[in-house]
Formats: structure tokens, sequence, C-alpha cells
């Protein structure tokens, strides 16, 4: 009991800190205004510093809150492509913050001298609501944008990772004042109070019920919001489709950090006649990388009891409903008895939309593998399914591929491999839908953090006189002049 008071009394804490902070950034951005270049130059260098500086402590401090996760895996992900992302803000800052001329109507007053442009202002205060898969990699993606585009962020990581939000608590404090950038740490009761402030902008990345609750909150304030959401990215194989590549690269893709990755492959459609051949290749690309898994540093548990038992409810599902399972396992290794939570990666053949499988976002390292007749019928179960973050189709045919392209709708898309869109820093990453709303990165990631201000300037000679009244014939003359076709 004394226990359950204490959580309760170092909630209530975080959450008067968090709306403490709130109140002394925007301060803060209201008698400083506008950060110049050189600040936010500086700021996004000291990202760059803190994630250079602590790259071992990263790797380390998220491994512990997996149980067990790849070290090479983590400063790929989470350190080196953060790294690139903010490095690339610093190339591209100087032309994002430049005004944008506009045509200036009527013309007229252009001829003489009026202006319109729009200026890239920061918005003010983000909060940033980042997940458990990808820890630094999610919080210091959206900063990039954030922090270019002029803005102070607060930023409430995943309870889930205590280790890795307690390092990046201690990173921030070293690098900036606590009116620029700050971490609030807590579980639920801290995370749905975080949701309610009024930030000028709100970033969310997790589940899409808990998104949903979210921008319910959001709204309360009006407050604008970045969600990424994931949902179940298909990956339609075509007649075309070099099978064992295929099988290669959507293994690597599912069994990257277990499967835990909202751009996860999560199920695949196939033509009857390359089933075989792609649970071929996909246990020889599991053998390849993996000779053993129990005690591999190279391959990932999953994340805490309860994910492992969501997993293993899937499976038990699936295979009370009919579904084949096929366990690659390269060393035959006994996992009912670990020290972390690991699962094999995992084939679901033949499996149905009444299970759960099919139904919820898998989040882990087993894949249905469902077969279809066409691509025409691939296409039309995406359809008639909630929008994915991510899509992936195989194949050389062009037409196929265009077609695939054009008559779904997808966050994004990868074609002849699968995730590698996000990693695109010159394009837009985003959902769409039920996965997510906006985007980020790149130029996008600055505009979605900045607010478009249009700017006219006036000319000094009162070209307008004659649009006031009392009104006459040469205004009746100027105003039907424009009422054409």
């Amino acid at each position: 009991m004394a226990e359950t008071h204490a959580a309760a009394d170092d909630s209530q804490a975080q959450i008067a800190r968090m709306h403490a902070l709130l109140d002394k950034q925007r301060k803060a951005q209201i008698k400083e205004g506008p950060p110049s270049y050189e600040q936010r130059m500086d700021r996004l260098d000291r990202l760059i510093g803190l994630l250079v500086d602590h790259k071992d402590e990263i790797c380390e401090e998220i491994s512990k809150d997996f149980g067990h996760r790849s070290i090479d895996q983590s400063l790929f992900a989470d350190v080196a492509d953060s790294i690139s992302c903010v490095k690339y803000a610093k190339k591209h800052l100087r032309q994002w913050m430049k005004a944008s001329k506009r045509k200036t109507e009527p013309a007229l007053l252009g001829l003489f001298g009026a202006k319109t442009e729009v200026r890239y202002f920061p918005k003010g205060v983000v909060g940033v609501i980042s997940p458990w898969n990808f820890p630094v990699n999610l919080t210091f993606n959206p900063l990039a944008g954030i922090i270019a585009a002029g803005n102070r962020a607060i930023v409430k990581p995943s309870e889930y990772t205590p280790h890795a939000s307690a390092l990046m608590d201690r990173m921030f404090r070293t690098a900036f004042d606590e009116d620029v950038i700050a971490v609030v740490q807590g579980g639920p009761e801290v995370g749905e109070a975080f949701s309610k402030m009024a930030f000028d902008h709100l970033v969310f990345t997790g589940a899409t019920p808990i998104g949903r609750h979210v921008m319910r909150a959001a709204s309360e304030n009006l407050v604008p919001v970045t969600l990424e959401l994931g949902g179940k990215s298909p990956v339609i194989v075509g007649d075309s489709a070099d099978v064992e590549i295929t099988a290669n690269r959507v293994m690597f893709g599912k069994t990257l950090n277990a499967g835990q990755i909202c751009l996860s492959p999560d199920y695949v459609m196939i033509p009857e006649d390359k089933k075989q051949d792609f649970v071929a290749g996909a246990t020889r690309a599991v053998h390849s990388m993996y000779k053993t898994l129990k005690e591999n540093p190279d391959y990932t548990s999953v994340v805490n009891l309860r994910h492992f038992e969501r997993l293993q409810g899937y499976l038990e599902d699936a295979k009370a409903k009919g579904a084949e399972i096929v366990e690659i396992n390269p060393a035959n290794e006994d996992f009912s008895q670990q020290e972390h939570y690991k699962i094999p990666p995992t084939l679901v053949m033949n499996p149905t939309d009444d299970m759960k499988i099919m139904q919820e976002e898998i989040f882990g390292p087993l894949l249905p593998v469902k077969t279809v007749k066409s691509t025409d019928e691939a296409v039309a179960y995406v359809n008639a399914h909630d929008r994915p973050l991510g899509l992936y189709y195989f194949g050389n045919d062009d037409a196929e591929r265009e077609k695939v392209i054009n008559y779904t709708m997808s966050g994004g898309v990868t074609v002849n491999d699968v995730v590698m869109h996000v990693s695109q820093h010159d394009a837009p990453f985003g959902g769409v839908g039920p996965a997510g709303i906006g985007s980020y990165h790149g130029e996008e990631g600055f505009r979605e953090f900045s607010h478009a201000r249009t700017v006219y300037r006036q000319v000094g000679k009162d070209l307008l006189a004659q649009i006031r009244p009392p009104y006459g014939e040469k205004y009746r003359k100027l105003v039907g002049g424009q009422v054409t076709r």
C-alpha cells in the first residue's frame, strides 16, 4: 500500500513539474522570439553530440530494457539513423528557413510594389510522446524537425523502457537548459495528463487505440497532432518476383528488433505456386542470419512478459483455428526455459480473418503467409482493411507495380524491400487514417512543426480607394470585370 501511495505521489509530482515546464518554455519562447539560424544549428549540433558521446550507454541501456537487444542493431537503428536525420536537418536548414515569395493579388498592387510572402515561424512548445520499441530514434528523429523549426520540446518517453528513459533525461540535462528540451518520466497516469496539456503541437508514436485517446485529449485544447501509429503493413508478392530475394528481405525486416517495428511486414500475400518456395527461402534466410537464437547476441528478445504472452496467444489462437505453424529454429533450441522472452521467427500458414493474428498489429517475429490467386485479389484485400503505415510490393512487372501503388493507399511504399522508405530523410514519413496523421523527416518535418505565416506588405499609394464606399460606376466596372469564367 505504501508503494502504491509513493507511486501516486511521484506521478503527481511529475504532472506538476511538466505543467511548470510548459509554462517556463512558453515564457522563454515569447521572451526570446524565434531562435536564429546560428542558435538552431548549435542546438542540432548538441543533439548530434549527445548521440555520439553516449552511443555505448544508449545501446547498453536499451538492451537492459529488452532483457536482451542486439547492440549492433541499436547502434544502427537508434544511434546512427538518428545522427543521420539530425545532420540532414543541419545541411538544409538555411534553405528551409527562407521566406517563400508568393504572387500578389490584385496584380496591379504587385506592379506598384506590394509584396506577399510566407514565413515559417516556430509553433512554440512541442510535446513528444515516444515509444519503447526504438526509444532513442523515435525521440531524436522528431526532435530534428522540432528544433530545426525553432521550437522547444518536452519529451515523455515510454515507461516500458525505464533505463533508456532515465538515460535520455540525464543526457538532455547535460546539453540543454530545461527551457529548451526537458524530459518527464512516468506511467500511464503521467502520459494521460501529458496528452491533455496545451502544447503548441503534440507528437505521439504508438498503437492506434492509444493514438485515438491522445487525439481526443489534445482536441480539448485544439492542439495540432502528429500521430505515427503503425498498423498491419502487407507484403504483396507478384508473379514476377524473385522468391529467394523476397524471402531474404522480408525475413530481415521481420527479425530486425524481433519484429517490434511499426513498419515490420505484418503479413505476406503470395501466389499459391510460390508459397512453398517462400517457406524454404524464409527458412534459409533465418539460418543464414542466425545459427542459433536463444543466446545469440544478434537476436533480440520480446520487450516484456505481457507482449510475450500476447504473441504466444496469437499462435495458440491461429493453431486452434486451423493454421499451420512453421517455427524456424536453426539449432532446434528449447525455448520453454530461457532467461529472456525470445520467440523464434514463426510463419503462420493459411491464416483466416477470424484469427487474432490477422486482426491486430503483430509487433513480434510472427509472420502470416496468405495465398492469393492474383495481385488484384491482394489489392482488394488491402483496400478492404484499414490503411497501413507501410506497403511492400515485390516484383519486376512495371505495370503491376504501378497498379499496386496507384490502387492502394498507405503511409509509404517500399518496392522490392521492406521498411527502407523510413530511412529516406529527404522524404516525408507518416501514416494515413488509422496508421497516423501528419508526417515528419526532412523538409516536411520542418514544415510540420512550423506555422506558415502569410506576410503582406501594402504600397504607400492608395490604389484601393476605389473599392471603398460610396460605390459608383467605376467600382462596378472594376468588380464586374472580375466576374468572368
